[in-house]
């Protein structure tokens, strides 16, 4: 294990990530320009997309890292039946659920039941498939429904800030499943499918357009939301975003879809691509 790695195991992670924050929503002119221009260079983050692609009208860096795109630079797969990639970014991993276990890398896996914080929650998708997508800082940070679906309910699961990068996706056992994260279950016209907003180190925090802030406050316990009316948000619509770079991760139940073929790990994906094509409803 590197030793980057192993520092992470000891680091003060919320405290860390709360210091991030507030760099992040710092107004400070000189603050917010250095992050901009950092992480621009840094990372090669294209403007030219941005609904507005002049870095120094943004008054914060989660203003800009949060940054919208003009209209028609991501569309919604022309397929009806296409099941749709919820974010920009690379996949980590994706392909079959067997027997409740989800692939991490190799040599490590988690269980659903970890993931979503419940083995009850777990059953629907144990022979399922699952995608999961990491964003780098460089990529559009706002995450949308892959189908139509009704908000029934929300999970809160505590946890580590562990960073999501590849190395420690490589390193980290059960990491996705360590880390604080919130979980969105939706039911469909095909079943329940579930979206997992997973946290990281340095994360700000993670938004829904339902609730606002959700996470922080970082949580000490298991914590659920429902929604007994429902929030129904269409296929292709914004549902979340992170005010860092992290993870999100789709679960769908057995014999719902099949994964598009071209996917396949450090894939590079676009919100709105196919993630999976629905075989009934």
């Amino acid at each position: 294990m590197s030793l980057v790695t192993r520092l992470t195991y000891a680091l003060p992670h919320r405290f860390l990530s709360s210091l991030a924050r507030s760099l992040a929503y710092s107004k400070h002119p000189k603050v917010s320009r250095w992050l901009i221009d950092t992480v621009t260079r840094k990372f090669g983050v294209d403007l030219e997309e941005a609904a507005n692609a002049d870095p120094r009208s943004y008054d914060s860096f989660n203003a800009f890292f949060t940054r919208s795109l003009k209209p028609g630079a991501r569309s919604a797969h022309v397929d009806a039946d296409s099941i749709l990639m919820p974010a920009d970014g690379r996949i980590s991993q994706c392909g079959p659920i067997r027997n409740g276990e989800i692939f991490q890398a190799k040599g490590r896996s988690f269980t659903a039941g970890e993931l979503l914080g419940s083995a009850v929650d777990a059953q629907p998708f144990a022979d399922g498939v699952f995608a999961t997508v990491y964003l780098s800082p460089r990529d559009y940070h706002r995450v949308h429904m892959p189908w139509t679906g009704t908000l029934t309910r929300t999970v809160h699961v505590p946890g580590r800030l562990f960073s999501v990068g590849p190395n420690a996706v490589r390193l980290v056992p059960r990491l996705f499943a360590r880390n604080e994260r919130l979980v969105c279950h939706f039911d469909t016209d095909f079943g329940p499918m579930v979206l997992v907003m997973v946290g990281a180190l340095l994360v700000s925090g993670v938004e829904t357009v339902w609730g606002g802030v959700e996470i922080p406050q970082y949580g000490h316990k298991i914590t659920e939301k429902r929604y007994e009316n429902g929030i129904t948000l269409e296929r292709f619509a914004e549902m979340a975003r992170f005010n860092y770079g992290s993870t999100v991760i789709v679960l769908l139940p057995a014999g719902v879809a099949t994964l598009d073929p071209s996917l396949h790990a450090e894939s590079p994906v676009r919100l709105g691509q196919r993630l999976a094509t629905l075989l009934r409803r």
